[in-house]
């Protein structure tokens, strides 16, 4: 019987000796490659996204190009809460855009549990489509949004540079900011989970603008439902890599 040989990337995110040293690029969805631009077509991001066969593709295009140890899946960090209904897209140009933000309690009720399988079953199939394009040795990173960084979009309802509304939520209303980031670390859980079990290797939680927070903040209002993330990721797929990343502040990696 044959063994599968554990990929570069992942024994070395593991602390292993992989067989060559990995490399991987962090944001690697091919923007700048033409063979990304001919596929890609025009409109959200999203509409990309749900065609499975396409976000396999557009994920398998820089390993071709680059020969890289790791394909990061072709998704987006709103794709959960898109998919549930909460009434977010990512315009052209801008960025994630809600028309209608989370401002109150009665917003919760637009954030219903996430099931991959049935709101958005296309994550899954493009990670086997990949899973079936690339050789043993090429790892596949799956990714989501970290609970702060998907609620800031959700609360601004676009990109800030201040996350005026997202910190007075923080500040002022604690038990709504908490019971927020609940529902959404449940989102990272269950679309991680999903990748992972369809065959990814490996996962990264962004957390892009949490560098945005003083680091008191983060560690009371943020850094518990992060931790929750992680803990139960770990407690389902020991033996998947897992690792944080936040512009602005320092990335850190976990067995």
């Amino acid at each position: 019987m044959s063994i599968t040989p554990t990929p570069p990337l992942v024994a070395a995110a593991r602390g292993e000796r992989p067989s060559r040293i990995p490399v991987w690029f962090m944001r690697q969805a091919g923007r700048s490659l033409p063979e990304y631009r001919a596929v890609r077509g025009e409109g959200s991001i999203l509409g990309a996204i749900s065609q499975a066969d396409l976000a396999a593709e557009i994920t398998l295009q820089p390993v071709r190009r680059y020969g890289v140890d790791g394909a990061v899946m072709y998704s987006d960090i709103v794709v959960p809460a898109h998919a549930i209904g909460f009434g977010i897209d990512v315009a052209p140009g801008t960025g994630p855009v809600a028309a209608e933000p989370f401002r109150s309690a009665a917003d919760l009720d637009r954030l219903r549990p996430y099931e991959p399988a049935i709101d958005a079953p296309y994550i899954a199939e493009a990670v086997r489509h990949v899973r079936a394009e690339l050789p043993a040795e090429v790892a596949i990173l799956a990714f989501a949004g970290a609970p702060f960084t998907v609620a800031s979009y959700l609360v601004e309802g676009r990109p800030s540079r201040t996350y005026e509304h997202t910190k007075a939520l923080m500040h002022l209303d604690e038990a709504l900011w908490h019971a927020l980031m609940e529902r959404l670390a449940d989102q990272s859980i269950a679309s991680i989970a999903a990748q992972l079990e369809a065959g990814a290797d490996a996962f990264q939680l962004f957390d892009s603008w949490a560098g945005a927070l003083s680091d008191g903040d983060y560690r009371r209002y943020v850094q518990p439902h992060s931790a929750r993330v992680f803990g139960a990721l770990r407690e389902r797929f020991p033996d998947a890599p897992a690792s944080t990343s936040a512009s602005g502040a320092t990335t850190c990696s976990s067995r």
